[in-house]
């Protein structure tokens, strides 16, 4: 009988984790790895932080070397897009007109930009960024712009607007919401985030919209807001959330919404089809099991280790604590948990000091800690809500109250 063979489409974290995974768990078979784009498997989180400064190597983006892949046997195709997946056949289609078979799909194609339907959107000068490409074209303009609009102040706005002030760029904001990173912060780190940008030198505008864009000879010179006033860009960073690609899925019949559909193992409808990544959605139990879509590096890892596992043999559900983290400037926030739904909030440590935490409860439950520049913090409440989340609101303000200690009673 000959070996089976896994297929990846995508060639980002997810897809590279699933590839080394599997050969980690001993899978033998043949191992088929997808990207559409033209470099090997890379990290994105230095995109907007060090890359677009020139300040890290290029090379140390890639997640293995080309040497690597080779080793360990697995087939890189790159700048090849999959147009359609053939369930019936176990096949997929590239658009080079090649077709390759199957006996496990893992559909690992990420998210892309949500783009904006305004007016001089198309202009040069307005960009996302999500991948090397597009960090490259931001690195060279940052080297001669005069002002710089960041319209979201989500993760990625806030760390590229966060670079511009340091290089002394003057950057503004503009946040439809009233207040920063507002779908996965609490107020309280909201605020103080606020307070911490403004006080370093950032432009910041909560509560208002971008009407349009204008620019002269092509290219963009003015941002237009919802209320009429108007600030100077020669270069635009348009950060307002991410679509999943599951247009694969969507063409093959497999169930989506917000994110292709899986169960805790991560497999999709058809059982010899998976999807990892920030393409899946899946239930999560620190979401009080609500089918959740996340996209962090942890999330891209942990899951092909998961689907890894199950295919080689060995099946466990996906129940990995959720963690984030963003750099901005010397902000270094860490997110541990889910804090949608929180009800109760308690700070440990000092925000005078700008080394503090704050602790998310939900009707007496932990749901989420979200820490800025106190790791230990960070690392601790990931065993803890691992282990359960015990843990009072009254316990977690009280900074003599020992967490490693406590934890070691819970595990």
């Amino acid at each position: 009988m000959p070996a089976p063979t896994v297929v990846i489409v995508g060639a980002g974290q997810a897809g590279s984790q699933t590839a080394t995974s599997l050969r980690e768990e001993g899978f033998a078979g043949r191992i088929i790895l997808i990207g559409d784009e033209p470099h090997l498997p890379y990290q994105r989180p230095p995109l907007s932080k060090g890359h677009i400064t020139g300040n890290s190597s290029r090379d140390r983006l890639w997640l293995h070397p080309r040497s690597f892949y080779e080793q360990h046997e697995v087939e890189v195709l790159l700048s090849e897009r999959v147009t359609t997946i053939d369930r019936a056949a176990g096949t997929v289609l590239l658009d080079s007109g090649v077709s390759l078979g199957y006996d496990h799909l893992v559909i690992a194609t990420g998210a892309r930009n949500r783009s904006l339907p305004l007016q001089g959107a198309a202009l040069d000068g307005v960009v996302g960024l999500r991948t090397l490409t597009e960090a490259d074209d931001i690195r060279c303009r940052l080297a001669d712009v005069s002002n710089v609009v960041v319209v979201g102040g989500g993760f990625i706005g806030l760390e590229v607007a966060s670079t511009a002030v340091k290089l002394k760029i003057p950057t503004v904001v503009v946040e439809l919401a009233d207040r920063l990173m507002g779908r996965v912060l609490s107020p309280r780190m909201g605020d103080y985030l606020l307070d911490a940008h403004r006080s370093r030198g950032l432009h910041v505008e909560l509560g208002v919209n971008v009407a349009n864009f204008s620019g002269r000879d092509g290219r963009v010179t003015t941002v237009t807001t919802s209320d009429g006033r108007e600030f100077p860009a020669d270069l635009v960073l348009v950060g307002v959330g991410a679509v999943p690609n599951t247009e694969l899925a969507d063409a093959a019949g497999l169930p989506t919404d917000n994110g292709i559909l899986v169960d805790e193992f991560l497999t999709t409808a058809d059982p010899r089809i998976s999807a990892v990544g920030d393409c899946a959605a899946c239930p999560n139990p620190y979401a009080q099991g609500r089918i959740v879509r996340l996209e962090s590096v942890h999330n891209a890892t942990a899951q092909p280790r998961c689907l890894a596992a199950r295919i080689a043999g060995t099946p466990e559900p996906y129940h990995s604590v959720p963690w984030f983290w963003s750099d901005q400037a010397d902000l270094k926030l860490q997110i541990a948990g889910l804090t949608t739904g929180s009800d109760e909030s308690v700070v440990r440590g000092s925000p005078a000091d700008g080394k503090f935490s704050v602790f998310c409860f939900d009707d007496g439950t932990l749901r989420a800690v979200e820490s800025l520049n106190r790791p230990g913090d960070h690392m601790a409440s990931r065993k803890l809500l691992s282990a359960g989340g015990t843990l009072t609101p009254e316990q977690a303000a009280d900074t003599a109250f020992d967490l490693k200690a406590h934890i070691a009673t819970l595990v």
